[in-house]
């Protein structure tokens, strides 16, 4: 079907639900001889899902399978290292955070400069880092070595969490964006199975422990050299060219190309929008609201689930202390498989019908009581069985919650020309919670036991149930009028 009139889309597409042709009224269009043209945005907003989304979602999460595999594999490789270099726990929890630590400053960095130079600059960018990263890695001779290296990969893992969110979500329309950015981010289950995979297979290949770390760490490299050219393919953003840039006839022309005659431009308006400066932004009451629900409730997220996930090997020591490292994989694996990925998939497929918000309440809610479930009984963290039932619960509710919406809405709350800059400040932070959560768990456990850290983790799950309360609901809602962001006026293009 090809569109470019509000009368052309009374006819659906097979398979579609028929679209009645209604504007919302906050975004009537304008018309040029009496018949109705939409902006670049609004044409997105309204657009079937259709091929372009698809390939949208595949070119971003591809990124993301990347950025999942490197930060979740290194907890098996500081396993094998800690025995094959000595290492001290602060030594292990270097190796195993420095990557965290590098995406800290990454999102932020890179969040701001895909505001002012362009996400599409940025997306390329940060897929080389990673490229290099992961290699330099692999080749590590020495611990300083391996944590520099790591540093660097997160840099680019970090540049890749705002800018494939943001990209994702300005592509997207506005009744599935929740399921399209959540796609994206679902890639990072895959991501999860597949790094205990290639361990299981390597250790029992009958390779050396020492070319096994290495090997492991090397294959980051092989998906983000790929994304490269597909990136590289992609055009900028249609909002970010038009409402920002002022090339909207450009937006226009591109996203055509791009949706393959899904979306017909060459009727679309032109939009002259008053956009929000930095300064303004820092000082307005509204965007730091927004700012401390989105990162606040990332950075306690962050700090339960990276604290505990990439722990893992230790908490199950605890829980089973003699099991083996494929013993500890494979429970691992397990958790990942029956619980993880199945939320990853009910997130996707509900989260535009719940609300993301909702959603975002309902995941830290389950994960509070399970976690102080756990911190409650003696008994369930000391039987595998019934530990790793609740503790799955919770990693179920995990991913059909904050771990998707903390991704989510960051793309969605702040204005077109702050997005990135929004959303890295809150992936940042979140990587900060992430960091402190991978040298407080340990320290924790040590000092107040298993039952103790996940009392701190069920804590954490209820303030960042509180915070949530800030945001405002984006679900079936445009972009612009989430944000915030002043209507635009509107002249047809030429």
């Amino acid at each position: 079907m090809i569109w470019s009139r509000v009368t052309d889309l009374r006819v659906p597409q097979s398979g579609q639900e028929p679209f009645n042709g209604a504007i919302p009224p906050t975004r009537q269009p304008p018309t040029v001889d009496g018949t109705p043209t939409l902006t670049v945005n609004q044409l997105l907003d309204e657009a079937p899902m259709s091929r372009f989304h698809r390939r949208a979602v595949l070119i971003s999460g591809m990124g993301f399978f990347t950025d999942a595999y490197d930060l979740f594999v290194i907890g098996t490789v500081a396993a094998i290292l800690k025995l094959q270099w000595n290492l001290s726990t602060t030594q292990t929890s270097w190796v195993t955070g420095a990557a965290i630590l590098g995406a800290f400053v990454g999102a932020f960095a890179f969040g701001r400069i895909a505001d002012v130079l362009g996400r599409k600059n940025v997306y390329i960018i940060v897929a080389i880092v990673m490229v290099i990263g992961a290699l330099a890695s692999t080749f590590a001779p020495n611990l300083i070595f391996l944590i520099i290296a790591r540093f660097v990969l997160g840099l680019g893992i970090g540049g890749d969490y705002p800018v494939s969110a943001v990209m994702m979500s300005e592509f997207s329309n506005r009744r599935d964006r929740g399921r399209l950015v959540g796609l994206v981010f679902s890639m990072q289950a895959v991501g999860l199975i597949v790094g205990p995979l290639v361990g299981l297979v390597l250790l029992k290949s009958g390779l050396s422990s020492s070319l096994t770390w290495r090997i492991m760490l090397g294959l980051g490299a092989v998906p983000a050299a790929t994304v490269i050219y597909f990136r590289a393919k992609m055009p900028e953003s249609p909002r970010f060219q038009s409402r920002v840039k002022g090339k909207s006839d450009r937006a226009a022309a591109e996203l055509q190309q791009f949706a393959g005659g899904v979306i017909d431009t060459s009727s679309s308006a032109n939009v002259n929008a008053r956009l929000m400066g930095l300064r303004e932004f820092l000082s307005n009451p509204r965007m730091i609201l927004l700012m401390l629900g989105t990162a606040g409730s990332w950075f306690l997220f962050d700090y339960a689930y990276y604290g505990n996930t990439l722990s893992l090997p230790s908490i199950l020591s605890e829980v089973s202390p003699n099991a083996t490292l494929v013993t500890k994989l494979v429970l691992t694996l397990a958790l990942f498989v029956v619980f993880a990925v199945p939320g990853y998939m009910l997130a996707v497929w509900k989260m535009d019908k719940i609300g993301h918000r909702r959603l975002q309440f309902i995941g830290f809610a389950v994960m509070a009581v399970s976690f102080l479930t756990l911190a409650a009984f003696p008994v369930l963290t000391v039987n595998v069985a019934p530990f790793i039932a609740i503790f799955g619960v919770s990693y179920f509710f995990t991913e059909f919650g904050p771990n998707t919406t903390t991704f989510v809405l960051p793309s969605e709350v702040f204005p077109v020309n702050m997005r990135t800059t929004g959303h890295g400040f809150a992936a940042g932070i979140g990587k900060l919670g992430a960091f402190v959560g991978v040298f407080l768990v340990p320290v924790l456990e040590t000092h107040i036991g298993l039952r103790g850290l996940l009392l701190v983790s069920g804590v954490a799950a209820i303030l960042g149930f509180a915070l949530t309360s800030v945001l405002p609901e984006p679900s079936g809602r445009s972009l612009e009028e989430v944000s915030g962001e002043d209507e635009p006026s509107v002249t047809p293009s030429h």
